[in-house]
């Protein structure tokens, strides 16, 4: 699609120019401004092995390493709460939030004593869906995310998560089992593998349906610099020529049960929570190793060393130690970008926030939008997208992640050599089966799916 490609040019274009890092001195985040809303972000970097295509802050979970830096998320989280601010929506994801379900109960549980938290999301592995884990946070968690990327057993292995989280069929099971259980269970999927056909897609999205979730997210495969390699070593190189076609195959066939609550994410007809919080929330405060914070329209990365963050912590100090600092055209771009990612775009708000209008501030852009067909609601109060719109934000937004995978290499070119080290071995064994028996047996050999809690 030749629109979709010109897009992806000028927006890799803007990434490699917008999201350059310079050094923040400041020892705590700036104040919040009263009356905003804001969601806290808690990042938890450890998982039992290292997914081959993941670009985000992660390390290979230790039981030890883990405990002492959850309670350094506490603190940081402590800390946030002394600067007045008041999050009304968490999110935690990672990594795997789930590796130590004890520690994750007690900042969930903090982080509710702390700030007037309404609902609470967070993200998961297919072999932490156990009795051990969901019975620990039905009543803490609204929303629970599991990645699981496909259900094909080739692909699966590609990925290297067969021998992790056992098959597609086991996988089906264990969410068949966990539906229910929280107000939105969402599933994470993957589209446009190298090797992944349109009947292996549509199996994929007719197995989602039955599994009983009421909320899926299909990203489509990023390859960012820093995981081009292993992508390539692993599931093959990425050819974005038909990403439209299986978009457009995986939209409609989903529409029989699903709505679009993103471009990406489709909400059951019933209901669900929409998956990006970054659509719901424009601030948002970010905690803990590799988190990003988004206040007053500036971008806040905090350390990605594991070192550095217990030493700011113990120091008093917040995470962020780089930050990038937006003008009024670049908020502009950014608002365009994740309001309609959301799927439409307030034209009086953008006029009140930024003091013009969306055709004054945003002309070439309206202009493009307009020419390609890709609003279906056009007026002087609001922009909403078509099917091929749609599509154009999701290429939009799959680059502006492989810009922010970009600006995670940044951060982590910081990390000592040890901590290189450390972040592509392949986790300490003992230490996996000690997060959780019950998971760690699956690793073995997948039992049937408990049916009771």
């Amino acid at each position: 699609m030749l629109s979709e490609r010109m897009l992806t040019a000028v927006m890799r274009q803007q990434g490699n120019k917008y999201l350059q890092l310079e050094d923040y001195a400041e020892p705590r985040l700036p104040a919040p401004v009263e009356g905003r809303d804001y969601l806290l972000y808690a990042h938890v970097p450890f998982c039992t092995r290292l997914c081959p295509y993941c670009s985000f802050n992660r390390f290979p979970f230790h039981r030890e390493r883990a405990t002492n830096y959850f309670a350094q998320l506490r603190e940081e989280m402590r800390m946030v709460a002394d600067q007045g601010f008041k999050p009304t929506s968490m999110y935690v994801g990672g990594g795997t939030p789930t590796v130590i379900v004890d520690e994750l109960v007690k900042t969930i549980e903090l982080a509710k004593d702390l700030f007037p938290i309404k609902e609470v999301s967070s993200e998961t592995n297919p072999d932490h869906l156990i009795p051990e884990v969901v019975d620990r946070l039905t009543d803490l968690v609204d929303r629970f995310s599991v990645g699981v990327q496909s259900f094909d057993n080739d692909l699966l292995k590609q990925m290297e998560r067969y021998s992790k989280y056992g098959s597609g069929e086991d996988i089906f099971k264990r969410i068949e089992w966990v539906a229910g259980r929280f107000h939105s269970l969402n599933v994470d999927m993957i589209f446009n593998f190298p090797s992944q056909t349109e009947a292996m897609l549509l199996r994929d999205v007719q197995m989602l349906k039955d599994s009983g979730t009421n909320q899926t997210t299909f990203y489509p495969l990023m390859a960012s610099p820093a995981v081009e390699a292993s992508l390539k070593a692993t599931v093959g190189a990425v050819d974005y020529a038909r990403e439209a076609r299986y978009y457009e195959m995986l939209s409609e066939s989903l529409s029989e049960a699903f709505n679009p609550a993103s471009c990406w994410t489709f909400s059951h007809k019933v209901g669900g929570m929409i998956d990006e919080y970054i659509v719901d929330y424009e601030d948002y405060v970010g905690i803990g190793s590799g988190a990003f914070s988004f206040l007053e329209g500036n971008l806040y990365v905090n350390t990605f060393s594991l070192a550095n963050y217990a030493e700011r912590v113990g120091a008093g100090k917040g995470g962020a130690d780089r930050r990038r600092v937006f003008g009024a055209k670049e908020r502009m771009q950014y608002r365009f970008l994740m309001s309609l990612f959301g799927m439409s775009l307030d034209k009086r708000e953008f006029e009140a926030d930024f003091g013009v209008s969306i055709e004054r501030g945003m002309p070439l852009e309206m202009a493009f939008f307009r020419t390609v067909g890709a609003f279906s609601v056009d007026n002087a109060d609001r922009l909403e997208l078509t099917p091929k719109g749609r599509y154009l934000l999701v290429s939009m937004m799959r680059q502006f992640f492989i810009s922010v995978n970009n600006l995670r290499d940044q951060a982590r070119g910081a990390l000592s050599g040890a901590e290189r080290e450390l972040l592509f071995g392949d986790g300490d064994p003992e230490s996996c089966a000690a997060a959780h028996p019950a998971a760690a047996a699956v690793e073995e050999s997948t039992p049937d799916v408990p049916v009771g809690g």
